[in-house]
C-alpha cells in the first residue's frame, strides 16, 4: 500500500485515485499519523457487503449444538506429549 503525506496526496490526488481505481489502496497520512485509506467503489461496496453478512456467534454456535440428552460420539485420541 502506498503512503501519501496529506500534502502530497492534495497536489497529486489524480495519482492517488488512478492507483486506488486500479486496485492498490493508497494510504494518507497527516502530521507522520495514518489519516484515511482511498479505496476503489468496487472494494468499498465488496467490503459493505462483508459486514451486512450474518455470521453467527459463538454463543449461537454453542446453542445450537446437539442437546436434550443426546449421545455424542467421542473419538478415541491419544493426548499429545508435553514437556514440563
Amino acid at each position: 500500500m502506498t503512503e501519501w503525506p496529506l500534502h502530497d496526496a492534495k497536489n497529486r490526488f489524480s495519482a492517488v485515485v488512478t492507483a486506488a481505481v486500479a486496485g492498490e489502496p493508497q494510504r494518507v497520512t497527516r502530521h507522520g499519523k495514518p489519516a484515511v485509506v482511498v479505496i476503489s467503489v468496487g472494494e468499498y461496496e465488496r467490503l459493505r457487503r462483508l459486514e451486512g453478512a450474518t455470521a453467527p456467534t459463538f454463543a449461537e454456535l454453542l446453542l445450537s449444538m446437539p442437546g436434550g440428552g443426546e449421545d455424542v460420539e467421542r473419538l478415541e485420541v491419544a493426548p499429545r506429549p508435553v514437556e514440563l
